[in-house]
């Protein structure tokens, strides 16, 4: 608990960077970075980006700090498919709906929403919230590669409830997974101010 509150107590410095903001040093990689963290401390992640958000506004940040789970419900309703939705879960349960959903709620149709919703290229960086509450019907690396076709040049930090080796995704860090996805670590294990 306590090294993840260090890596918490990190987290500014990393955003308040000019490097971060620019991009520099990735060598022409997109600004994706991964904040991993163990699901069991959830809370204690989302109370920190609470503040953390309050701290960002307070600096003059523009950014956005997006739920994924709540982009999902308004998807739905912008579509007239939320109530619908609930009903159709209670007939057929979770695991048809998630096939019922895959078109309209496909990763790519998703990405193309919240951009519409944030308009990235106006913004210093995005943060991404909620995937835990919005998995499976998002998965962590197949929505990051749908939002690099809208991002531009806005970095994004996904806050991760797994872990995230660098290379692969790990869903609550008991899926063993092999989805890779080349973003970088926010705050590694190691890292040192």
């Amino acid at each position: 608990m306590k090294a993840l509150q260090n890596r918490l107590d990190l987290i500014l410095d990393r955003i308040d960077n000019p490097q971060f903001l620019k991009n520099d040093g990735l060598g022409n990689e997109i600004g994706f970075w991964i904040f991993d963290y163990p699901a069991k401390h959830e809370l204690i992640v989302r109370d920190h980006v609470t503040h953390l958000t309050e701290k960002l506004e307070k600096r003059g940040f523009k950014f956005k700090n997006v739920n994924i789970f709540q982009i999902l419900i308004d998807m739905l309703n912008s579509r007239g498919l939320l109530e619908r939705t609930f009903a159709r879960e209670k007939q057929v349960g979770v695991e048809a709906i998630k096939t019922t959903l895959a078109g309209p709620l496909s990763q790519k149709k998703v990405a193309e929403f919240i951009a519409s919703q944030i308009q990235p290229d106006t913004l210093d960086f995005v943060l991404l919230t909620g995937l835990g509450n919005a998995w499976p019907l998002v998965r962590g690396h197949e929505l990051l590669s749908a939002l690099q076709d809208v991002m531009g040049k806005t970095p994004l930090v996904l806050f991760y409830p797994g872990e995230y080796s660098g290379q692969d995704l790990h869903p609550f860090g008991l899926i063993d997974s092999k989805n890779y996805y080349r973003a970088f670590k926010l705050v590694p294990e190691t890292f040192k101010k």
